[in-house]
């Protein structure tokens, strides 16, 4: 079914329109859902009556979040207006308000406390997502190329909404990215010396920069263990960690702690803000008196 050709037609479609990897899988996850629980009937043979079928399922029988129907749904409405090219109208589902909730901020110390339990890349991947306000992508992502220690700044590519930013590098994590670049160009070496070395690219830039994409300067800040062929132009090359690599460390690091919240990556970056804000306000009002207190 993974190789089917109309499921081989929408990968097709994504990668035209530059979707990311992650909401490719995340849709072919949910059409061959929505297939199977339809008794792999063609979607082209179904409509509104199988959609709300398979919604209703959905939130009853496997009790799915709001965010998670929604994303069937996007599936679901994303096959039939581009694929099949039909319109999907008078849903008895629209998009369920995704419930809000107070994230999870940790204090200076518990922050200090988790990243003290990590080692090497993952230590260093921690301290990035706390002392920058990073995105857990947002680090994964970072090339050599992207970082500028003399310069105390660092280029964030296509961050949340596909925009560009710099921002300011912790001094005090300089010696620390120093030592990870020499980790990659070592890393670097071997790859070249085995005849590889190309970086992983987003699609057709490879084509753009030919054998520059061998320099070390394009390469992963933490680039993975293994080589890789890559998924739209099927050269070899070395990605960076998988998310779900640094999750694990993160986890242990959290339980070794003993602290009781529900930390994510994620959670480091709510506590940047939190932090920033609570700086400014209080170096803003310093001198200021709350008319209770008067």
């Amino acid at each position: 079914m993974s190789t089917s050709p109309f499921l081989e037609s929408i990968r097709t479609e994504l990668r035209t329109r530059r979707y990311s990897i992650k909401t490719e899988k995340v849709y072919l996850y949910w059409i061959k859902q929505f297939i199977l629980f339809n008794d792999k009937k063609h979607p082209q043979d179904m409509g509104n009556a199988e959609i709300e079928r398979f919604l209703n399922h959905l939130a009853v029988n496997r009790q799915v979040s709001a965010a998670t129907q929604n994303q069937a749904l996007c599936a679901i409405i994303y096959v039939y207006k581009h694929i099949i090219r039909r319109e999907i109208s008078d849903l008895r589902y629209s998009f369920t308000k995704r419930e809000q909730s107070i994230p999870t901020v940790l204090t200076h110390e518990e922050a200090k406390n988790i990243i003290s339990h990590l080692s090497g890349q993952y230590w260093l991947i921690a301290s990035l997502l706390y002392g920058e306000g990073l995105r857990i992508n947002e680090a994964l992502k970072l090339r050599i190329k992207d970082v500028n220690i003399q310069n105390n700044t660092l280029f964030v590519f296509r961050g949340k909404g596909k925009k560009d930013r710099y921002t300011l590098l912790p001094k005090s994590l300089s010696h620390s990215l120093d030592n990870q670049f020499s980790i990659v160009k070592a890393r670097h070496q071997q790859d070249l010396s085995e005849g590889y070395g190309l970086a992983s690219l987003p699609p057709a830039l490879l084509r753009k920069y030919g054998n520059a994409a061998k320099d070390l300067s394009w390469q992963y800040v933490f680039p993975s263990s293994t080589r890789c062929t890559h998924l739209y132009d099927g050269y070899i090359c070395r990605h960076h960690i998988h998310e779900t690599t640094f999750r694990k460390q993160l986890r242990k690091a959290v339980l070794i702690s003993q602290i009781p919240k529900q930390v994510k990556a994620h959670t480091f970056r709510h506590t940047f803000a939190t932090e920033l804000y609570t700086h400014v306000i209080g170096s803003r009002f310093i001198h200021t008196t709350s008319p209770i207190d008067r």
